[in-house]
């Protein structure tokens, strides 16, 4: 019986989205804006002190933290001010989140290197989201940005988060067989959820 989804997702593809809204129509707890809020309290730090950390923590921790934890919530994961605390320490406390809310079920996850660290999980459909280049300029476009932040944002987020991914799995990104299925979100965020939800059906049914 399938209890979580981890949605992992290229920038632009609309998976962040397309996840609050599978999240809605099942009633289960979406993990997105939740597990930053839980990596803050676990760390014990309010969010307004990533502002002022742009110039003082370590530029690639802080990239690959900020880019892959980049979600529907668009925020950096907001780190304490203590030594020990570095990118490895934050995967951990991912780990640990991330399992848990497994545990609990009834969940989706929005990428975090969900799908990898639920790899083993047989109550886990672990789905792909990507999309088209002109469609992923569209829906950045549609936040507000010029074609060319947009075509900039595409290009550095999924190289940082192909870097993420290369460094704590040793997989490159995305690896088809990390995924129950990989999905073209350009049909529409409707009918990438049906799909998703079909998708279920059937693994719910296998014998």
């Amino acid at each position: 019986m399938i209890r979580t989804i981890a949605i992992e997702r290229e920038y632009g593809g609309g998976g962040a989205a397309i996840a609050k809204k599978l999240a809605a129509r099942l009633g289960w707890k979406l993990w997105d804006e939740a597990l930053t809020e839980e990596i803050a309290r676990r760390a014990k730090v309010d969010r307004s002190v990533v502002c002022k950390l742009d110039e003082r923590v370590d530029p690639p921790f802080y990239r690959l933290a900020r880019t892959f934890l980049r979600g529907s919530f668009e925020r950096s994961l907001p780190v304490e001010e203590i030594e020990n605390f570095d990118c490895d320490s934050m995967v951990q406390m991912l780990r640990g989140v991330i399992e848990e809310a497994a545990r609990a079920g009834n969940c989706v996850i929005v990428g975090r290197g969900s799908p990898y660290f639920l790899r083993d999980r047989p109550d886990t459909l672990r789905v792909f989201v990507y999309a088209p280049w002109p469609e992923k300029v569209r829906r950045i476009r549609a936040l507000g940005k010029s074609h060319a932040e947009a075509e900039d944002l595409l290009l550095s987020i999924d190289h940082e988060r192909s870097t993420f991914i290369k460094r704590y799995f040793g997989k490159k990104w995305p690896d088809m067989t990390q995924y129950e299925m990989m999905i073209n979100s350009r049909m529409g965020d409707e009918s990438v959820l049906e799909v998703i939800l079909g998708a279920m059906t059937v693994m719910n049914n296998r014998k």
